[in-house]
């Protein structure tokens, strides 16, 4: 159910030393065709990892034949050598695979500043395994999809069965969740066959209303890369909106479980606003919310706080008047025209689903954010980090 679900793709996960504290830590993805159609996203953070910079030069020509993923390392900021060992780790799974070094997307995940002789020869290492291990199936997929977690607490998959051919796909994300067109590392596959600008299109289509959207601690990543490869191999060729609905759908689909999985929260919230004069400021709204650290304290102590809510959407230039909001915590209308509605104790918290409705009343549009809440956990496990 994983990125071996789509045909023509192959997969592995394997044990190579890279993380300290043991585990899988290598992933390869291998598209054996016909068609090596390929696209990808990645973060638009200035400070970009090796194998990011890597991975947007050999994928402007549209086509990629495999992914190598590690974790235990993010290989940002380690200079000259970095990014030398990211050469050598796409010219080792080329040679491995008899394809061109330009064919291999390289992704790394974990701490930045991590890239020194011992991860380089782990990572190598891992390759060999690898490419050892290659296997279609829910096996070797999940295998892969638990080679790249890192404080994940579990394997995130997805896979979509539309009319004729198969989109899957694979996830890793717990932390530093925000968006940047790409959020996290996310490898997926269909058999469907498609253009890489049809590719293109319907990958950043998706990830705009997906993990555009997922704001979990407004911190964005290095190493954020989405990557969604074509075999052909259903020999299916889909029109754009079908492609673009599936990989939508498995997109939306591995949001959640990253959502679900985010460090130490003990809520799930989503932020709709509705009503509002533009999508974008739908956007702009509802995420001036979902950065509100006074807003997410409030949530983890189960203290329907709406003042709060109103304080950080009046820090936009969103087109609405802060006097004639409507603010709903889980079903309940809490403040009316900017005045305060039900009680407060009419409001359930103790779920860990939360539902956030804003309505502005200032025009048609509308879109989610979805976000966590600020816990002592999440402070815990982000100070300790490295340790």
């Amino acid at each position: 159910m994983s990125v071996t679900a789509a045909a023509g793709f192959r997969a592995a996960g394997v044990t190579a030393g890279v993380k300290a504290s043991g585990g899988p830590d290598v992933a390869l993805v291998v598209n054996d065709g016909p068609l090596d159609a390929a696209a990808a996203v990645f973060t638009s953070n200035r400070a970009k990892a090796n194998p990011v910079l890597w991975s947007q030069q050999a994928i402007a020509g549209g086509t990629a034949r495999a992914v190598i993923l590690n974790s235990g390392g993010a290989n940002c900021f380690t200079g000259a050598f970095g990014f030398q060992t990211t050469h050598q780790t796409a010219e080792r799974v080329a040679e491995r695979l008899g394809i061109g070094a330009v064919d291999v997307q390289v992704c790394s995940t974990g701490l930045i500043g991590v890239g020194d002789e011992a991860f380089r020869a782990g990572v190598l290492r891992g390759v060999d395994l690898a490419a050892d291990a290659l296997a279609a199936g829910d096996e070797a997929g999940l295998a892969a999809a638990q080679a790249i977690m890192t404080t994940d607490s579990k394997p995130k998959q997805a896979v979509v069965a539309a009319d004729g051919f198969t989109v899957g796909g694979m996830a890793k994300g717990a932390g530093m969740l925000a968006p940047g067109l790409a959020t996290m590392l996310v490898v997926l596959t269909t058999d469907a066959e498609a253009d890489a600008d049809v590719l293109d299109r319907a990958l950043r289509a998706a990830t705009r209303v997906t993990f555009d959207r997922l704001d979990s601690d407004g911190c964005m990543s290095t190493n954020d890369t989405v990557l969604l490869l074509s075999s052909g191999a259903s020999g299916i060729r889909p029109d754009e909106a079908a492609i673009t609905a599936a990989v939508t759908a498995v997109c939306d689909d591995l949001a959640r479980q990253l959502h679900g999985d985010a460090e130490g929260a003990t809520h799930d919230i989503a932020i709709e606003v509705l009503h509002a004069a533009s999508e974008d400021e739908a956007v702009l709204v509802a995420r001036s919310v979902a950065r509100s650290n006074l807003f997410k304290a409030a949530i983890f102590g189960n203290d329907p706080n709406w003042g709060r809510v109103l304080a950080a959407i009046g820090t936009t230039d969103a087109t609405f008047d802060p006097y004639r909001v409507d603010v709903h915590f889980n079903g309940v209308r809490v403040c009316h025209a900017g005045e305060p509605d039900r009680p407060r104790e009419e409001v359930d918290l103790a779920p860990r689903a939360t539902s956030i409705v804003i309505d502005l009343f200032a025009g048609d549009a509308t879109a989610t954010i979805r976000t966590n809440d600020l816990t002592h956990d999440y402070v815990h496990e982000n100070s300790a980090y490295a340790s």
